[in-house]
């Protein structure tokens, strides 16, 4: 019996995954293991032995200490495209809102209600206060083409506006998804240059961190209408204050408000609004569940910020999952203690990501404790499952 710590409310569409036959589910386990999560921060948490997988339900792990797990060998999970339409429609909300003044006439309208004015005798001469462009035939940028940038930039072109996007890591997947007309440049000051409305769809991290700065809104139009539903740190708060003022930007959308940012000319800030949908709180969940119930159950490892993906079909009574440091050497080990208590390999995957990697070896006939403390005293080994079939 697999037990799995809830550490916010989990969408019961997503537990529903869960058997529960082999997984017991609660939020007061201290011996559990597998954690679903969806905002908690865990950097302060005490992982107990037993963990050996975390599913966030949701794209960003900033909550997650991503390191102290790899050193753990636990298992880091996200759920990427789970929310992606909910932030999609977001987008669209979003470009509309920076193109006309719709927050400060929604406000304009009920000031002119609670002072006494009848409304419907004053909207003719106020409207012209906040008045804006279509966004049809205007050209939308995109940084970013995974799950989101890609929806974003298909819907955008059945708009009727011109699209250019930025992805110096865009999968052969994500690429299968985006529509032939988009145009998909070699630099994301290609996009600066041609953008009206510019849209962020990255991770954040020490890399992406103040991505539109200074140095990018230079080479921006003027006038350009920024959006931000990503994460609040790619966006320099002082560079696009500064950019407002001056001009060269005419309004920014952003899903993440500080009190700087809430009052300032030229800004529209949502609540972070962009997966809050029951649809994608749903999708979320289950993909989260789907990725932990394949791990602890089968040693399959998908949408892993941490690790490698590996998938491999059984092919054998018995499964030994390796989680190792990439270094030459670690296979030829485990192999060769396989092969000195003449056990015979059935199927084996390496895949390695960075600084780590994981290996399967699916055997024939059962191990002993002895071979599996032999594997977990190689150089470089930090975590040992066995699993059988």
């Amino acid at each position: 019996m697999f037990h799995i710590k809830t550490m916010n409310k989990i969408s019961a569409l997503g537990l529903a995954e869960l058997p529960r036959d082999r997984f017991a589910v609660a939020d007061d386990f201290d011996d559990e293991d597998g954690i679903l999560v969806r905002s908690a921060k865990l950097h302060d948490y005490e992982f107990p032995t037993e963990l050996r997988a975390i599913a966030r339900a949701g794209a960003g792990t900033n909550n997650i200490p991503i390191g102290r797990c790899s050193e753990a060998g636990i298992v880091v999970f996200n759920t990427p495209g789970a929310n992606a339409n909910a932030v999609k429609e977001l987008v669209l909300c979003a470009m509309l809102i920076a193109s006309r003044d719709i927050a400060g006439g929604l406000q304009w309208v009920k000031n002119q209600a609670a002072s006494g004015v009848e409304v419907s005798e004053v909207v003719e001469k106020g409207k012209a206060a906040f008045v804006g462009p279509e966004i049809y035939k205007k050209t939308l940028g995109i940084i970013g083409l995974g799950a989101i940038g890609a929806l974003v930039g298909n819907v955008a072109l059945s708009m009727g506006m011109e699209v250019y996007g930025y992805d110096p890591y865009l999968s052969v997947a994500n690429a299968l998804r985006l529509d032939r007309h988009i145009h998909v440049v070699k630099s994301a000051q290609e996009v600066y240059q041609h953008a009206d409305y510019l849209t962020i769809h990255v991770p954040y991290n020490d890399a992406t961190k103040d991505t539109i700065d200074t140095a990018a809104l230079a080479q921006m139009k003027d006038g350009v209408r920024i959006i931000n539903l990503a994460r609040g740190e790619l966006v320099n708060d002082d560079a696009i204050l500064a950019a407002i003022a001056g001009g060269k930007v005419a309004r920014y959308v952003t899903d993440f408000p500080t009190n700087r940012l809430v009052q300032a000319e030229g800004v529209v800030c949502l609540p972070h609004l962009g997966a809050s949908t029951p649809e994608s709180e749903d999708n979320c969940a289950v993909m989260a569940a789907q990725e932990l119930q394949d791990y602890l159950e089968n040693g399959n490892i998908m949408n892993s910020v941490n690790l490698p993906t590996l998938v491999q079909e059984w092919s054998g009574t018995a499964r030994i999952c390796v989680i190792h440091r990439n270094i030459p050497g670690t296979i030829a080990s485990i192999t060769k203690v396989l092969s000195d208590q003449k056990v015979n390999v059935e199927n084996m995957t390496n895949k390695s990501k960075g600084e780590y990697a994981y290996t399967v070896v699916d055997i024939a006939t059962q191990v002993s404790d002895a071979e599996l403390d032999a594997i977990r005293g190689i150089e470089g080994v930090l975590r040992v499952r066995y699993l059988t079939h």
